[in-house]
């Protein structure tokens, strides 16, 4: 008999580390110049009032896998508590997100590298990270979770000092933004107005996406009844310190209107004020942020994968592990190579390709962590009978969930208006019917 069964070799400092991997990723180094450009200081807002949806989705979250936790986390438990067609849509929209968003950070990291090297080979560069960090993967998990821990170990030191350095510059450094005095104002606190507003939540949705993998990891964490709270509870912190912090910061130093949307702005603040080192810096930084990102994401999309294959969703060889380190190395290689149209369309696009992935990517974040609020309802109506028993419980529920499913739905509503973005979301339909045909086949084959 084949064991296929997964080790829990993740220690409670990786799992912090994963969380931190997956939350702080392109969309804070690198989509935010474009929200911070459609609403001026209220980005800050704008990332406190997404900040509270991901929480309250987290908290959801967090109260199934804490009671369950396996490594098809939503899609096992959309499966579980609603029934195996909601299973199957959310399982495969979430490894869809996952290799979409490693082709995002992959397309980002070209983009940092053009800051010092303009003619860099896109596509070639993608290539190089994508063959190293599959080998990281197939090596062991307690391999990537070392690996993770030191990457995101550097990315947020890196961002404390940035924060800490750039509140000096502010304090001590008179005269660097004439316009700071003005933010107060209506008219340039909202610059965007309320459309402006709304339209950079979609961005900042994009940003968190991603911090739900956490509960993928739980799989192969010790002790994850104890590890999970404790790294979910986190997010709150993180929210507060790597994106409210940050964006205040940047719009503080130097007039917002003046920022590139095509570089990283934390980059292109600190050169406008002629901080070339530091510059070079938060470049190396926004480089490791974002391959940080990819590799954690690269490992939930295997996951995700390995897991489908498990419950009969997907082919049976994607189940099978390594015997000495226990590595589910064909999903591994599968989600590799499908990121591997990451590189051809950087080939094809490289000027627009990031855009294009960015908003397919926000379109299955949006289905899945809609389906994630849904499933909790389902899962207090399966322990309706012993609800005390829950170990570990969300906030506000139902309220809470009712109000983010709402804000989800707005997200989408705005994308619709968006020119660059209305496509994806009349795709989506398309998407989830197409898997529908995916489910009638593989359940009639499972049926024989």
């Amino acid at each position: 008999m084949t064991d296929n069964t997964l080790k829990h070799k993740l220690k409670n400092r990786h799992l912090q580390m994963i969380a931190l991997g997956a939350a702080v990723g392109t969309g804070l180094f690198f989509g935010s110049a474009k929200s911070i450009h459609l609403t001026g200081p209220s980005i800050i807002l704008s990332y406190i009032l997404g900040g509270i949806i991901i929480y309250i989705i987290m908290r959801a979250l967090g109260e199934m896998t804490v009671d369950n936790p396996n490594s098809g986390a939503f899609s096992e438990y959309a499966s579980k508590y609603i029934g195996p067609y909601a299973g199957f849509i959310s399982g495969w929209s979430a490894w869809f997100e996952y290799t979409v968003v490693c082709m995002v950070e992959l397309t980002a990291v070209t983009i940092f590298f053009d800051y010092w090297i303009p003619s860099t080979s896109h596509w070639l560069l993608c290539l190089g990270i994508l063959i190293f960090f599959t080998g990281i993967n197939l090596l062991s998990v307690k391999m990537f979770g070392e690996f993770e821990f030191w990457f995101a170990g550097i990315k947020i030191l890196a961002i404390i000092l940035m924060i800490v350095f750039s509140a000096y510059l502010i304090f001590f450094k008179n005269g660097l933004n004439p316009e700071i005095k003005q933010y107060s104002e209506i008219s340039l606190l909202f610059a965007g107005g309320l459309k402006g507003f709304l339209m950079s939540l979609v961005i900042v949705i994009f940003s968190y996406g991603g911090t739900e993998f956490v509960s993928i990891a739980a799989a192969e964490a010790e002790n994850p009844k104890k590890n999970i709270p404790k790294a979910i509870n986190g997010v709150i912190y993180r929210i507060i310190l790597f994106y409210v912090l940050t964006m205040l910061v940047i719009i503080l130093l130097y007039p917002y209107q003046k920022l590139a949307t095509n570089i990283s702005p934390f980059v292109d603040v600190y050169t406008k004020i002629g901080i070339n080192l530091a510059a070079s810096i938060m470049n190396i930084v926004a480089i490791t942020v974002a391959l940080s990102a990819f590799n954690s994401l690269l490992y939930s999309g295997s996951r995700i994968l390995f897991n489908m294959s498990v419950r009969g969703y997907a082919p049976q060889f994607l189940s099978r592990v390594t015997k000495k380190n226990h590595i589910p190395k064909n999903s591994i290689l599968i989600t590799s190579f499908i990121i591997l149209i990451g590189v051809f369309i950087n080939y094809l696009y490289p000027s627009n390709a990031i855009m294009y992935l960015l908003t397919i990517a926000t379109s299955a974040i949006l289905i899945m962590w809609f389906i994630i609020l849904l499933t909790q309802f389902y899962f207090r109506k399966y322990r309706a009978h012993d609800i005390a028993k829950i170990d570990y419980k969300s906030l506000f529920f139902p309220y809470s969930n009712l109000f983010a499913m709402a804000m989800l739905l707005l997200v989408a509503g705005i994308m619709m208006s968006m020119d660059d973005m209305k496509l994806c979301v009349y795709v989506a339909p398309l998407w989830v019917f197409i898997l529908s045909i995916f489910y009638f086949f593989t359940k009639k084959k499972n049926s024989i």
